[in-house]
């Protein structure tokens, strides 16, 4: 292989390397260089104070990151809940290999705290909004009228027939069930009549299923 071909073959290594172009990109992509110092799951630990020039200088030949870059997911990073959860009293802060780079201080564990909880209350109140409006869009959406339903037929008043004046041929109302065929007596028995309904069908007829 010539020099020529050989820097040929640089330049196109170099043009393939996909340049990272978000934090969250960058995030995984330092942690997989640096897995003792930057996490991706569970628990951040406390970086070690001016990690950023020393992660600058590890990468200063990687063309993927650029330092301004860098710098804006390193800021992401140590503002994520899973990092200031692990800001606590008695952390110890790590560098880019998990070496111990001192104590975290008071001060900053209580900085720590205070951008938690600041965090966990606009994200509360950015919840509460979001509810309120997806309440206020269901009050303002129409309600849909069900037409599936038949509509409710007012109840029919039956009044009950004296059984001792009725005689052949009189009109009654049967009930049957919620609903009242009409009738006409073909025949008075002792407690009950035979009578014939409209379709024709002859059936008996307790009193109490008897109504004028």
């Amino acid at each position: 292989m010539t020099d020529s071909q050989l820097d040929v073959q640089i330049e196109d290594t170099s043009s393939n390397l996909q340049k990272l172009t978000n934090n969250k990109e960058i995030i995984a992509y330092l942690a997989e260089k640096f897995p003792l110092c930057f996490i991706l799951e569970g628990e951040a630990k406390p970086l070690k104070i001016g990690l950023f020039q020393d992660l600058a200088e590890a990468l200063k030949d990687d063309e993927r990151v650029s330092k301004t870059q860098l710098r804006h997911a390193l800021r992401q990073y140590t503002s994520n809940w899973r990092y200031l959860h692990g800001c606590r009293e008695g952390a110890v802060r790590v560098d880019l290999y998990g070496h111990s780079a001192g104590v975290l201080e008071a001060e900053h564990v209580a900085h720590a705290a205070q951008q938690l909880a600041e965090a966990k209350a606009k994200f509360a109140e950015k919840r509460k909004a979001e509810l309120a409006e997806k309440k206020a869009q269901q009050k303002r959406q129409p309600r849909r009228q069900n037409f599936s339903k038949a509509p409710h037929k007012p109840r029919v008043e039956l009044t009950a027939v004296d059984f001792s004046s009725l005689s052949t041929g009189d009109s009654v109302k049967v009930k049957v069930g919620d609903k009242a065929k009409k009738g006409t007596i073909v025949e008075v028995l002792k407690d009950s009549a035979r009578v014939e309904l409209e379709n024709g069908l002859v059936m008996n007829v307790t009193v109490d299923h008897l109504f004028s």
